[in-house]
């Protein structure tokens, strides 16, 4: 199995199963001196990591990362670690897997699942979790990120839940500071207490909906990105668009362009006080033509609803017979709610390839 990895000269391969004896990955092109702690690393996947409310999968998973490689410790900082230039591989073991969960779909595709496809593209397929294809490889993602945004130290990558199922954000309450306080990444506290008793119903009735994540990064400088096939805003599609369940990313406005006039979706600009140019408005998410404004860069992407439910729908088995599947196991009712993390992390590893991609190729930044 080949597509493993993602990235121009800020690489990284992820490897490893849901239900293998561990997963990682390993980043390539981390530039050397770069400065950074486990505990930095850490407090990223502490925000992914499993079983941290009834609105998540029970999964109980420590998600405690080790760093294996290209690294050398700080002589006067032991805790400090600093990146050598050569790769990096980090690992994170896992703990908590429940095979017998799935002995039942051995044989049986789920609707909704890669079960199917994944068995006719290679002929055999990981039942326990997914394999490769479950969600819970993005934990190494997530790792990755963390190294990412130290390539670019004045860079701010944040994310947030909108929308849950049909439930959206009131944007005039946005806080994010609000959005560490409850159990969804939510910036609205109205919008956060009327989603527990949503995902309550949900969760009860042995279903699961979908949800929208908006990611912010601040402190990114013009001029990343090229006119072409390199687009900054093609990238970060691209990374986000491979987060397991994503099936729509837009940059900006997006799709609400489609129902506006150009002077309202224009971005008009002005010379500031400082003599450097001033956007008046952001519709186009911070990239103008491939290429970062030094605006906010702004991307959401939209979650599908957990594939794995209790309620029986209607499948096929690898025979060819018509069966109801029923998925045990311990699934997110909402999976949206942790991908947040993993949408910080791919939005900070395609801004870091960009910047070192414009370093190199301009000699500047």
């Amino acid at each position: 199995m080949s597509f493993n990895t993602f990235g121009h000269l800020f690489r990284v391969t992820t490897w490893g199963e849901s239900h293998g004896a561990a997963l990682g990955c390993v980043v390539d092109g981390c530039p050397p001196g770069i400065r950074f702690t486990i505990a930095e690393v850490q407090a990223f996947l502490d925000k992914r990591k499993p079983g941290q409310s009834k609105f998540t999968t029970q999964r109980q998973e420590p998600d405690a990362v080790e760093v294996l490689s290209g690294i050398m410790p700080d002589d006067e900082d032991p805790e400090v670690l600093i990146t050598t230039g050569t790769p990096i591989s980090l690992m994170i073991r896992n703990t908590d897997q429940r095979s017998k969960d799935y002995s039942e779909i051995r044989d049986r595709y789920r609707p909704g699942h890669a079960d199917y496809t994944y068995d006719v593209k290679y002929g055999i397929r990981d039942y326990r979790g997914g394999g490769r294809s479950s969600a819970r490889e993005t934990a190494a993602r997530v790792a990755a990120g963390a190294l990412a945004r130290k390539v670019l130290p004045a860079m701010t990558v944040r994310a947030a839940l909108v929308q849950v199922g049909t439930k959206k954000i009131d944007r005039a309450r946005w806080d994010w500071h609000e959005v560490s306080r409850n159990d969804f990444f939510c910036p609205d506290a109205v919008a956060a207490a009327e989603w527990a008793e949503y995902l309550d119903e949900i969760r009860l009735s042995q279903n699961s909906v979908g949800a929208v994540v908006e990611v912010v990064a601040e402190g990114v400088p013009p001029g990343l990105g090229a006119p072409v096939y390199a687009k900054l805003d093609q990238d970060i599609a691209g990374h986000l668009m491979s987060i397991n369940a994503v099936k729509g990313v837009e940059i900006g406005n997006g799709f609400e362009a489609a129902e506006i006039t150009g002077s309202q979706n224009a971005d008009e600009m002005r010379i500031g006080n400082d003599g450097q140019p001033v956007f008046l408005s952001n519709n186009a998410g911070g990239i103008l033509g491939g290429i970062s404004t030094g605006q906010a860069i702004v991307a959401r992407f939209a979650v599908k609803p957990t594939s794995s439910i209790l309620t029986p729908v209607r499948g096929i088995t690898a025979k060819g017979e018509d069966v109801d599947v029923r998925t045990k196991g311990r699934h997110d009712p909402c999976v949206g709610i942790r991908a947040v993390p993993i949408g910080e992390a791919m939005v900070a590893c395609a801004i870091a390839d960009h910047y070192l991609m414009h370093r190199g190729q301009t000699g500047r930044i």
